[in-house]
């Protein structure tokens, strides 16, 4: 997963300086002070460790051996995927081929100093997101395989502090420094796809996440400096969104509005983390279960884990039924600074 997300404080304050899953989330790789260590996501165990210095970029190709590392004090962020390697400097991000290491294009950037970008790893719809102001939330979207700008969205009045693309994709997801809403772009043709209140009063979020899909996901998820836990229902909202239309006040508010102001498609656990403590959350995986209660609908249930940057990891299950009634279980939790091999679950 690119590094998505800007911290209001210093990393360096933290036993962990970053934390990123691989493309399909399968495993996760954590730096620190004196090097970085690989972990399997589904049982917690340490698969690989190196000490050999601090590092703040450590990100995973898939389940394979290549790692994009960089050492802390260096200004360089460099996400890997299957054939596009990319570095982001100060001002400027460079495309590379990753099987010949060769420069396929540099591209000019706004001041990027927290290195704020999204990838989709998908060939048919392999985009880089960049932030294209320091004084308003836009995005420029760019296509790295055919290395040419796809287009650019005005997502928010503040600067971006997160961003996120969709594994295949076609939505793209974005917060500003504020916060206080989450907005989903379809990146084939620019267009706002949903608003999502994350809350009334300013907070800093640390991190999105869609959930895997080919098509629309079902689910977003969200991590912020509040501590709280945040799942915004893509699919709900779809659904809700087709029977306002044909009540009154639908045909005269705008979706965009009335989006925002829905709560059915948010749902929240608060002090899931420390608040304050940085986080990065991932959604694993999306089941559609059957309800017995009710035949031929099906529930939501999604597997959320976190990486908190003071050396924990959590996992949790999240399910919402047809009546949009979510249930939230903490499945595992162990600390990652722990030096045993094979974590036990508690």
């Amino acid at each position: 997963m690119a590094n998505q997300s800007s911290s209001s404080s210093s990393s360096s304050s933290y036993p962990i300086l970053c934390a990123s899953f691989n493309q399909d989330a399968s495993h996760f790789v954590i730096g620190t002070r004196e090097g970085f260590k690989v972990f399997d996501s589904n049982t917690g165990r340490l698969c690989y460790e190196r000490a050999i210095g601090a590092f703040i970029v450590v990100e995973m190709l898939f389940t394979s051996s290549l790692l994009a590392i960089v050492g802390a004090g260096e200004q360089v962020l460099g996400p890997c995927y299957l054939q596009r390697l990319i570095v982001i400097l100060q001002d400027k991000t460079y495309v590379y081929d990753i099987n010949k290491v060769k420069i396929l294009d540099a591209i000019d950037t706004v001041p990027n100093l927290k290195g704020l970008c999204g990838f989709s790893p998908s060939l048919d719809g392999c985009f880089l997101a960049l932030p294209a102001s320091i004084t308003k939330g836009s995005v420029l979207l760019y296509n790295v395989m055919e290395l040419q700008s796809h287009c650019e969205i005005d997502a928010h009045r503040a600067p971006l502090a997160a961003i996120v693309l969709c594994s295949n994709g076609m939505h793209i997801a974005t917060a500003s420094e504020q916060g206080t809403i989450i907005r989903v772009h379809l990146v084939s043709d620019a267009t706002k796809s949903y608003s999502f209140r994350r809350g009334r009063y300013p907070s800093t979020i640390f991190s999105l996440s869609f959930a895997p899909s080919m098509q629309i996901p079902d689910i977003l998820v969200a991590t912020s400096s509040s501590g709280s836990l945040h799942v915004f229902s893509l699919g709900f909202a779809l659904n809700q969104r087709s029977r306002k239309s044909s009540t009154i006040l639908g045909s005269i508010i705008p979706d965009s509005i009335t989006d925002v102001l829905d709560p059915a498609h948010r749902h929240v656990l608060h002090s899931a983390v420390t608040a304050g403590v940085k986080s990065n959350a991932v959604i694993r995986k999306v089941d559609k279960v059957a309800d017995a209660s009710t035949p031929g609908i099906a529930s939501c249930k999604a597997t959320i884990s976190i990486i908190t940057y003071n050396g924990y990891f959590q996992e949790y299950s999240f399910r919402l039924n047809y009546q949009n009634e979510p249930l939230w279980t903490l499945e595992h939790e162990f600390n990652l600074l722990s030096p045993v091999s094979d974590n036990a679950s508690s």
